[in-house]
């Protein structure tokens, strides 16, 4: 009997292994090199019946303001920090113990792991995977991959995933040809893409897309490591 519970719980530590180290791992090194084909997100929306409309762009096929609009809405310091943003979580810590409600202070790599290996609603498992993936992604991507793929994978409408099919949905552009104000309402709408509109947008998004516009420019100076 104790044989056979030693031979089912090393098969279990095989297994979580395979599924958690093994195939994340090499799922990384493939999309270090080819476009991500699908993620868990797009095929929960898919069997939700919203479908997967989505369109590979490369970060020069874009326009500048897209990167520098979504790294000023959720991510200032994307150049600096390996993964996490120390400053914006501590203050996020402060806001909860003062009893007020604390923001998201997932930075761009946590974003980029999070839809690109893991599902909705995880839980605190979920969020232990997520900080794993979010360093080897730091450890084994440049940044400027991290980023590319963040844009290419972000829900931007019901089923609608990536800036181009993102512009193409709320303004009938492609990536590469929208305007500045264009690119931060599109980075303003990522936190509740299912229920805010780039391109008819709530006094809540204008009023971030001001913001992001504002910041894009304020922040040159650290988006040098794309």
């Amino acid at each position: 009997m104790r044989r056979l519970v030693r031979w089912l719980l090393l098969r279990l530590i095989l297994a979580v292994l395979l599924v958690f180290i093994v195939l994340p791992g090499a799922l990384m090194w493939l999309y270090l090199h080819v476009p991500p084909p699908v993620t868990p997100l797009m095929l929960i929306r898919a069997y939700d019946g919203y479908g997967i409309e989505k369109d590979w762009r490369d970060l020069e096929q874009m326009s500048a303001d897209l990167p520098a609009s979504v790294i000023a809405a959720e991510d200032n310091r994307f150049c600096r920090h390996q993964g996490f943003d120390l400053d914006a979580i501590w203050q996020q810590w402060e806001r909860y113990k003062a009893g007020k409600t604390a923001r998201g202070a997932s930075g761009l790599s946590q974003q980029t792991a999070k839809n690109l290996f893991l599902w909705p609603d995880r839980g605190w498992f979920g969020k232990i995977l997520e900080t794993y993936l979010t360093v080897a992604l730091e450890q084994f991507w440049p940044k400027r991959r991290i980023l590319e793929v963040y844009l290419n994978i972000a829900e931007l409408a019901p089923g609608t995933y990536g800036m181009q099919a993102g512009a193409l949905h709320h303004f009938g552009r492609t990536a590469a040809n929208v305007t500045r104000r264009q690119s931060a309402l599109l980075a303003s709408i990522l936190p509740a893409p299912l229920h805010w509109s780039a391109a008819e947008p709530n006094k809540r998004v204008a009023r971030k897309a001001r913001i992001v516009e504002r910041r894009a420019r304020e922040i040159q100076k650290l988006l040098d490591c794309y």
